[in-house]
């Protein structure tokens, strides 16, 4: 009986689902240790530049470029961007964005074996709520509605609603970036994780659009000759390169990788 009734969800789930709950898994997997290896890169990079005219990144220097292990941490957080974002080719963002917060678990762990880092009570709770909350909602995840067109994504994403909602979080983006980095940057992590935040919440539609554009593009609908899918890939990379500066700031700034888990 256990062994059917577990298996229930997996068949109700459609192939295109399970897909994407499979790169979403392995997204978690590749960002999650990648932001230990930044990390550790970033720290060699900051004691390198202590010694020398280097400015570190907290600060608005950029001597960690010169660092080869920042570039594996990178180029692993690549290869996760790259799995979650096909995931979304597949799966509903519903199913897809909450199996990001796995990534903090990966995080948690491996900062404890390989930064020494303490993970406290409330650290522990946290990732039993992320276990939970992401089982969930991926148990009950609807299937996903069909997109023509990436036209018709555009639709959605210009519906006024919308578009109040992308108005206020660019204003707020804002206030943190030209007010508060400057002032409490480096003193409060909510100001760097805010705007990460904020940047990520409307990205989630961009890169949802582009890999449906892409993946209607692969099956023989060509979706490059819309203006519109080269509006979101705009946006996508915009929106990544704004989160991997205040991320990189993040992790050079303040001393535990668990405050990733609030970005």
């Amino acid at each position: 009986m256990a062994a059917a009734g577990s298996g229930r969800w997996y068949r109700g789930m459609s192939a295109d689902n399970v897909k994407g709950l499979v790169l979403a898994l392995s997204s978690s997997l590749f960002i999650g240790a990648s932001f230990i290896i930044k990390k550790k890169g970033l720290k060699k990079a900051a004691s390198s530049s202590s010694s020398s005219s280097g400015v570190r990144a907290g600060v608005g220097g950029y001597s960690y470029l010169y660092e080869p292990l920042w570039w594996v941490g990178m180029i692993t957080m690549v290869v996760g961007e790259v799995a979650n974002f096909v995931a979304y080719a597949f799966a509903p963002a519903i199913l897809v964005t909450p199996l990001g917060s796995l990534s903090i678990i990966i995080s948690a762990v491996l900062a404890h074996v390989m930064l020494r880092e303490k993970l406290h009570i409330f650290g522990i709770l946290g990732c039993v709520l992320c276990v939970v909350g992401s089982t969930t909602i991926v148990l009950h995840a609807p299937p996903e509605r069909q997109i023509e067109s990436v036209t018709e994504v555009w639709g959605l994403a210009t519906e006024p609603a919308f578009m109040c909602y992308v108005a206020v979080v660019l204003a707020l983006v804002a206030v943190l970036v030209f007010k508060f980095v400057p002032l409490y940057g480096q003193t409060h992590v909510m100001v760097y994780v805010g705007v990460c935040s904020l940047v990520g919440s409307v990205s989630v539609m961009s890169v949802k659009a582009l890999g449906i554009a892409l993946k209607l593009t692969f099956s023989g609908t060509n979706q490059l000759v819309y203006p519109q899918t080269w509006a979101f890939t705009t946006i996508v990379i915009t929106c990544i390169i704004t989160q991997m500066n205040y991320l990189n700031k993040v992790l050079l700034d303040f001393l535990s990788v668990n405050h990733l888990s609030m970005a």
